[in-house]
Order: C-alpha cells, then structure tokens, then sequence
C-alpha cells in the first residue's frame, strides 16, 4: 500500500487549500481513509476520515464547517478541502488509511509521508 499526499504550501489566515492523497496498491473503494496533521513539538491528531464510499464523514471538532473531505472511488484519491485557514492549522497533513470500511478516527495502519501546510497570520 502506497500513499501520495501533495498540495500543502504556504497560504494566508483565512485563505484555502486543498490537498489530495494517491493510493496504489490495495483496493482504495473498500476502505476508510482518514487526515491526521501534527504540529511541530505536538502529537499527532485526527482530522477528518471518510468511510469507503464516501458516504460518511467525521471530523475533529477544531476544523469542523471548515474543513471538507472527500474521496473519489474512480481516482483512488481522497481530499481535503481546507477553508478559513488559521495558523494554528499549520501543520504536516498525513493521509492514511484503516483496514476496515467503516467510520473512525483511529485505528489506521497505512500513512503516507506528510504535506506541510503553514498558514502566516
């Protein structure tokens, strides 16, 4: 299983930005995929996951009405449509996925390597 997060960069507060994540090697469609982020000296924290068909999300309530996640079956990608942006939101964004098809925000066994997202206040 490989992920290929990409679309972090640097944005204002209060802007946007949208990063996406690649999968190969498993079938993408049966699986819950899920965003985490970890800020320098912090643990690593749940975003938002997704359930394999898309048709459930879930997200930490720090982001919530301003972030959106989701995915398309046919493209083996997953989304993360980051609105409002704060500098608290900076971070290094992992896209990941869990090895069941339901809703959760643990329990993930796939990461992939990280996108850094800064926000300038």
């Amino acid at each position: 299983v490989q992920l290929q997060a990409s679309g972090g960069g640097l944005v204002q507060a209060g802007g946007s930005l949208r990063l996406s994540c690649t999968a190969s090697g498993h079938r993408f469609s049966w699986y819950t995929m899920g965003w985490f982020r970890q800020a320098p000296g912090k643990a690593r924290e749940f975003v938002a996951s997704i359930n394999y068909s898309g048709g459930r999300t879930m997200y930490a309530d720090s982001v919530k009405d301003r972030f959106t996640i989701s995915r398309d079956n046919a493209k083996n990608t997953v989304y993360l449509q980051m609105n409002s942006l704060k500098s608290d939101d900076t971070a290094v964004y992992y896209c990941a996925r869990a090895p069941f098809s339901v809703l959760s925000s643990d329990g993930f066994d796939y990461w992939g390597q990280g996108t850094q997202v800064t926000v300038s206040s």
